[in-house]
């Protein structure tokens, strides 16, 4: 499975983490997904944030960025 991140220290933190004061109520999150990538389940990689699909479920967007983002779902348009 691919996890898409829009968030390079949030990748960083999945791969490697480093135990101070900010992360530590998101280290049981990153400690899994580290194992599960290097168990070869999962695969986290960076994408822009102007393409992430996610961001069409939980975010207001301008109408072309959710014209695109749901083009990229493969979404269309219902006919009646």
């Amino acid at each position: 499975m691919e996890l898409r991140i829009d968030s390079k220290p949030a990748i960083d933190l999945a791969k490697h983490p480093v135990a101070h004061g900010r992360s530590k109520h998101i280290e049981t999150k990153f400690h899994f997904l580290r194992d599960q990538g290097n168990n070869g389940k999962l695969e986290i990689k960076h994408c822009k944030t102007d393409e992430q699909i996610a961001d069409l479920l939980t975010k207001p967007l301008k109408l072309s960025s959710f014209d695109f983002l749901k083009k990229k779902l493969g979404m269309a348009e219902a006919s009646n």
